[in-house]
This record gives C-alpha cells, sequence and structure tokens, in this order.
C-alpha cells in the first residue's frame, strides 16, 4: 500500500491478551466475540492472512479493512478489498484504515494495524448551493 502514514501496530497489545487468556485472566468467551457484521465482512472483503488464529489454532486468520474518514462520507465505518484500498487512496485526501484479524471458525478478532491513507493534499471545496440556484 503506498503513501502509508502514522502507522500503528497494535503487536504487544495482542501478545499481553493472548498472555491474559492463557493465564486465566481473561475467558474465551470474552475475546471470540466477533459480530455477525464483523463475520461477513470478513466473508466478503476480508483476506486470508499468513498465520492460524490464536485461539483455535485451526483455522487460517482473514484479515478485513475498515475505513474512516470525514471525507468518505456514506463509506465511512465499511470493510474495503485492498483494490479498493488502492483506488481510494489515489481519490481522498485522508483517511483512516483499521486491519482487524477475525477466525472465522471460533470468532477470535483483534485490531492489528491502523495507518493513514491518501493523497494528503485537501481536496479543493466545492461552493454550496442554495436554494435559488
Amino acid at each position: 500500500m503506498r503513501n502509508q502514514r502514522q502507522v500503528v501496530d497494535y503487536a504487544l497489545q495482542r501478545r499481553a491478551l493472548l498472555a491474559a487468556v492463557r493465564s486465566g485472566r481473561v475467558g474465551d468467551h470474552e475475546v471470540c466475540d466477533a459480530s455477525p457484521y464483523l463475520l461477513r465482512a470478513a466473508k466478503f472483503h476480508g483476506r486470508a492472512g499468513d498465520r492460524a488464529c490464536p485461539m483455535c489454532r485451526r483455522a487460517p486468520l482473514t484479515l478485513v479493512s475498515w475505513v474512516y474518514g470525514d471525507e468518505l462520507k456514506h463509506v465511512s465505518g465499511s470493510a474495503r478489498t485492498p483494490a479498493e484500498l488502492t483506488r481510494m487512496a489515489a481519490l481522498f485526501a485522508e483517511f483512516t484504515v483499521y486491519d482487524v484479524e477475525v477466525c472465522r471458525t471460533c470468532h477470535w478478532n483483534h485490531l492489528v494495524l491502523s495507518y493513514v491513507l491518501g493523497t494528503g493534499e485537501p481536496q479543493p471545496r466545492r461552493p454550496r448551493r442554495t436554494a435559488d440556484q
């Protein structure tokens, strides 16, 4: 992905959560709680991850990219494929992408990475239309 800025990796947080689950401080039901909307997004917009689920250790993880930004209007808060992210990065000045790993078998989910994409240049504002125009 080109133009990635402000990258935040959540690997340490993930590692701490898995340690808490293995020690018994956090229950499996608390971390395997993916919503039906997230599972559906993983099915239709996700891409195959390169590692197995840390909870069930059977199924491969699926990565889902969620986009948020004021400039995106109604698209904000939706899952997008890598091809769509590339196209959007050329069209919009700035939006944030959150990559979430999901196990479609046991419903494990965790935020993996967040970053900002876009051209970095503010879009020219169009004059607002009034009722008499």
